[in-house]
């Protein structure tokens, strides 16, 4: 099935997408400021940059896409028909960077905590802030 852009409307729209300060992202920073939480954004000197670092918790937080990270059995997955072949292989890329990242990282000594962004939308909302908020604070 061919795309239903031109080359250059399709460059164009994936120039147009963010790897950082997305919404989602604001989003989680916003809420845990406002919980009273201080963290650091992207900290270079961490392996994979995460998003969120609570040096105080020793826990690093990354909010996933749904589909730049391909979220098994979530209903925002979806494989683009067209050019399979690279998309599964980029995603797949994707997926055992993050993995080899978050074994590091555990490895280092740091707790790993991923929340998705089908786990940002309205209907779970605060719902799974107010959960990643606990499991950020109740560290063992």
């Amino acid at each position: 099935m061919p795309d239903v852009h031109s080359k250059e409307t399709r460059s164009y729209n994936m120039s147009c997408i963010r790897s950082g300060n997305t919404k989602p992202e604001e989003v989680v920073r916003k809420y845990l400021y406002s919980c009273g939480l201080r963290y650091r954004k992207n900290d270079k000197r961490l392996l994979g940059k995460p998003d969120l670092v609570f040096p105080k918790y020793r826990t690093v937080v990354f909010v996933h896409g749904c589909f730049w990270h391909k979220h098994d059995g979530c209903r925002y997955f979806v494989l683009p028909k067209t050019n399979t072949v690279f998309w599964n292989e980029k995603l797949d890329s994707n997926r055992n960077r993050d993995e080899r990242i978050s074994t590091q990282l555990r490895a280092d000594g740091w707790r790993v905590l991923t929340i998705w962004e089908c786990e940002l939308k309205k209907s779970v909302l605060s719902e799974s802030l107010e959960q990643l908020y606990r499991d950020i604070i109740h560290y063992c």
